[in-house]
């Protein structure tokens, strides 16, 4: 792999969720740009064989949902790496299907890992970075999370509570030399869309499009970036129309059922397993 040598500009990075999808790509990117970083995943045996193959020293089984492991995480990365100056908060998960016939297990495992897990990292990272007057958290959202799309109810809510979070901590942080920004994906090929086709004239993304994404962040902080940016454009676009033709034109686009009808269940099987048993 070929990658920058690192300078006075590399940054100590922690990924969660990094052993796959995009989380592994922004390693991978974040690495090619001379940066220092370190991944946690609750799958510690895949971490393991991410951080062997990118070249990755620190890595841990980190389950997000508990503040003690995202301490210790955080510590770890500390002791190894040095002062944390970048946490990206990306471990999220997408079960699909009607609200009615969503086990609450489900529900409840999506608040934790994609709202709690959230929240939770930037706390702690708040309390390190403060003192120092420097630091960037970056949460990753969704366009899921400015633009409800059906069988997708609770993934959406928590998409939207990330990017509330990110906004009002962002406000609130504005003038201490912490950034804080949100990465807001369209649909992107990882294991989180198996089984499902898309929207209709908008293609999803590939999860090294929203690591580029990310990365260019770090060197050039914003409050929020949208990947792609056709997909971006219209989510944007769509906030400025009556809610009637907003709805007409997701309908049209295939909102309405491409995840809850056009749902290769089998497909999506081996991804909803994993995210149970974890």
């Amino acid at each position: 792999m070929t990658t920058k040598s690192a300078g006075a500009s590399a940054k100590t990075v922690a990924i969660t969720g990094g052993a796959r999808g995009i989380g592994y790509e922004t390693a991978k990117a974040l690495i090619r740009r001379g940066h220092r970083v370190a991944i946690g995943d609750i799958d510690e045996v895949r971490a393991k064989d991410t951080a062997a193959e990118l070249g990755v020293d620190v890595v841990t089984r980190l389950d997000v949902t508990d503040p003690e492991s995202f301490l210790a995480f955080l510590d770890l990365v500390e002791a190894e790496l040095g002062p944390l100056d970048v946490l990206i908060n990306n471990a999220g998960i997408m079960p699909t299907g009607a609200a009615h016939q969503e086990e609450d297990a489900v529900t409840r495992r999506q608040v934790e890992i994609n709202i709690l897990g959230v929240i939770f990292g930037s706390k702690l990272a708040l309390q390190r970075m403060l003192p120092r007057r420097a630091g960037h958290i970056i949460n990753t959202a969704s366009l899921a999370g400015e633009l409800a799309v059906p069988g997708l109810a609770t993934y959406c809510a928590t998409k939207f509570a990330v990017i509330g979070f990110t906004e009002a901590a962002r406000q609130e942080y504005r003038k201490s030399g912490i950034q804080l920004s949100t990465v807001r994906p369209t649909f992107t090929n990882t294991e989180l869309v198996a089984g499902t086709t898309g929207a209709k004239g908008l293609r999803n993304a590939e999860p090294e499009e929203i690591a580029r994404a990310t990365a260019d962040l770090i060197e050039n902080p914003r409050p929020f970036v949208r990947v792609t940016r056709l997909a971006g454009g219209v989510i944007a676009a769509m906030k400025f129309v009556p809610t009637r033709l907003s709805t007409g034109l997701g309908s049209a686009l295939g909102a309405d059922s491409v995840f809850l009808e056009d749902v290769d269940t089998a497909a999506r099987q081996a991804y909803l397993n994993r995210i149970r048993d974890n």
